[in-house]
């Protein structure tokens, strides 16, 4: 997908009308909606366009935290929209629980083939994505799987970055304007390393203890026995303090890794990718 030519002048503003033209040309539309910053940003707009010719889809899956699952149907319900939530498996699909490169295929692939049916089903003329400007850097097979399947992305139609989505959520009093970045559950693993059910449910209940703790902007990655933590990097000082580091280390050992161990990069989405031209491990 090819970035949109925007003028560098553009304001803010200019881009909210931009955004608000282009789904105002849609005759209805169903917002593939995971409760993260974009979506919400998007799935608000579409609601404020198009009304009840907007519908909401969110696809629960034990890939999806369960504290994602929980506020993607409030969000939702504070904007007003819609929802309809329908389980997904793509952890069923053939190729995606080896873990390959191009997993992120698979996982959008099974959201557009639930998603484009049941907007057949509802009367609903597109389907939409909330991807902005800064998603087309980075190594993104979910992209091919959107494209090949014909969903839209009316946020890089309209020239939006993520500061810009993050900007303009916060001028229409979204809550989630400063919500941490977030990726399904899968992302935690390197590639080639085996997802489970219980893999996800473990690296699940180990965030949501970081969280409880007070971290924000977090990762657990998976590494077998050993899970690397990666957060903000301003929060590494509180991290190795020694009660906050004793509550940490005793999470991941009710999670079962016998090591727990803090990554001094910080956190880095998408810091997996790097490992792509290593070729696969297996684990």
């Amino acid at each position: 997908m090819q970035a949109p030519l925007t003028r560098p002048t553009a304001t803010l503003a200019d881009k909210h009308a931009r955004l608000r033209e282009l789904l105002g040309g849609y005759a209805s539309a169903l917002v593939c909606f995971s409760g993260g910053v974009d979506s919400t940003l998007l799935l608000r707009v579409a609601h404020d366009v198009l009304a009840d010719r907007c519908v909401g889809l969110t696809t629960v899956s034990i890939t999806m935290a369960a504290s994602e699952r929980r506020a993607a149907t409030e969000l939702a319900a504070g904007i007003g929209a819609r929802l309809e939530v329908v389980d997904s498996h793509e952890l069923e699909r053939e190729g995606f629980a080896q873990n390959p490169t191009d997993r992120c295929y698979h996982c959008k692939a099974e959201l557009l083939e639930i998603a484009r049916p049941r907007a057949d089903a509802l009367g609903l003329a597109e389907v939409l994505l909330g991807t902005n400007l800064d998603d087309l850097g980075d190594h993104r097979p979910g992209l091919r799987a959107a494209d090949e399947r014909g969903a839209r992305h009316p946020l890089v139609e309209a020239g939006f970055s993520k500061a810009e989505v993050r900007a303009l959520s916060r001028e229409l009093g979204l809550p989630t304007w400063n919500k941490p970045q977030l990726a399904c559950l899968s992302s935690r693993f390197p590639y080639g390393t085996e997802i489970t059910p219980e893999r996800l449910r473990r690296v699940d209940a180990f965030e949501d203890g970081l969280r409880a703790l007070g971290f924000r902007q977090l990762r657990v990655r998976y590494h077998g026995e050993i899970a690397r933590l990666e957060i903000d990097a301003a929060d590494l000082p509180r991290a190795v303090d020694p009660g906050t580091r004793e509550a940490i280390v005793a999470l991941g050992r009710d999670q079962g890794f016998t090591f727990v161990a803090l990554d001094l990069a910080g956190f880095s989405s998408g810091s997996l990718n790097k490992l792509i031209a290593l070729g696969p491990r297996r684990a």
